[in-house]
């Protein structure tokens, strides 16, 4: 297999960003808070000011896209804590390596932008992805807060656990969380 490629989008590639977006959403409905049939609907500013508010990751594999990322300051939390969102990657890929480099490049882009943690939101009965970000470094806190999914019949007790990962030598965990 080919070498897995991670770039960040500046605002100009809002398209391309929209496009990985409405396929995640179409693809694994259960695994976003909004719908593509909302989303699809957005102008092309609401777009231009989502590459703004947050850095969005696009993984690439010869010249097609495969997954997707975004990383952003958490605004709930103190200063210096990112969360990572909207991962996604293509069924075809999965288990191919896509998330881990997505996942090294948002590290690295918070440890860029000077960010202390990312604090990473996964579904409590979601095993496998609470597996996997255990294998990338990141830690299960007490934090919990309900699922929200819109458009997708979920149980009602569903919910998604705080995980987080500190970066450098900061360790700890943020304290409002």
């Amino acid at each position: 297999m080919t070498e897995i490629s991670v770039r960040v989008l500046d605002e100009e590639h809002w398209s391309d960003y929209k496009d990985v977006r409405l396929r995640a959403l179409t693809e694994s409905p259960e695994a976003f808070v909004a719908s593509v049939e909302e989303e699809k609907e957005y102008p092309e500013s609401r777009w231009r000011d989502r590459m703004n508010r947050s850095r969005r990751l696009l993984a690439e594999r010869d010249g097609a896209v495969v997954g997707v990322a975004s990383i952003g300051q958490e605004r709930y939390v103190e200063e210096g804590v990112a969360e990572l969102f909207g991962l996604w990657v293509a069924p075809e890929q999965r288990g191919a390596g896509v998330a881990r480099r997505l996942m090294e490049a948002a590290a690295q882009q918070a440890r860029k932008d000077e960010m202390k943690h990312i604090v990473y939101w996964v579904g409590t009965d979601n095993g496998r992805a609470v597996a996997f970000a255990s294998s990338f470094g990141f830690r299960p806190t007490d934090s919990r807060r309900p699922m929200r999914i819109r458009g997708v019949d979920t149980d009602e007790d569903a919910e998604e656990t705080a995980m987080v990962l500190p970066l450098g030598s900061s360790g700890g965990t943020p304290t409002n969380l």
